[in-house]
């Protein structure tokens, strides 16, 4: 999947292209409306998160144009947050939008919920959820299961496993996995990580002390074991 994004702040654009890419898209940035214009007609993207403001070419209008020859998902983002604004912006075809600060997860559950509703190949099967072993999760349900059994997970932990399940064998660092799931302003310490990868192990593996998919890398990280 293809994701183009727009915003003149090249230091926010770093970090939603890290995020995402992490979630294993194939991230795009342009920093004007022109360029994203460009970028939609020729680019192959399957959705845009656009913003608002920008040079050459507000997002309004880069909107507006991309509209006159693609239905592509279009994220809007913005500073302001008045209901007028966001008419506007559906009425100019956004699909979608979200208001500056936001947080990260809020964002990637738009694009995933976007991609679903616009048929995009890879999401049409969301519901049924991430398979692996004995362990199924359904990010649209927001559910977890074992041996198709449900089980109760609290929203960080949820948030960790599906990273995980989404991108088996890649080892994510206790760092990492801090930024993309509790995000860059989180201040906690990184032992918070080992003590959700612990709980997720009780609630999921069959055996807890001897983990068959939540495994560690030892003096890396931790990374879901590929089937």
């Amino acid at each position: 999947m293809k994701i183009l994004v727009v915003d003149d702040e090249q230091l926010l654009v770093k970090g939603i292209r890290f995020n995402l890419e992490n979630e294993g898209y194939e991230v795009g940035a342009c920093y004007d409306g022109e360029a994203a214009v460009e970028a939609v007609r020729t680019g192959g993207y399957d959705l845009v998160v656009l913003d608002l403001m920008m040079p050459k070419l507000d997002g309004l209008a880069a909107c507006m144009q991309i509209r006159t020859f693609s239905d592509i998902p279009i994220i809007m983002l913005t500073a302001r947050s008045e209901d007028m604004d966001k008419l506007i912006g559906f009425e100019y075809g956004a699909d979608d939008y979200l208001t500056k600060p936001f947080n990260i997860l809020e964002l990637k559950a738009r694009i995933k919920a976007l991609l679903r509703r616009s048929g995009t190949p890879g999401f049409a099967r969301e519901a049924e959820g991430l398979v692996r072993g004995h362990i199924r999760v359904s990010a649209e349900r927001r559910t977890a299961y074992k041996n198709e059994v449900p089980v109760d997970l609290t929203v960080k932990e949820f948030d960790l496993v599906e990273l995980l399940m989404r991108n088996p064998g890649k080892v994510y660092s206790r760092e990492n996995l801090l930024n993309l799931v509790w995000g860059y302003e989180y201040q906690g310490d990184v032992r918070t990580v080992d003590v959700h990868i612990r709980r997720l192990r009780e609630k999921l593996e069959n055996n807890p002390a001897e983990p068959e998919f939540i495994c560690t890398k030892w003096g890396v990280g931790y990374y879901f074991k590929e089937e």
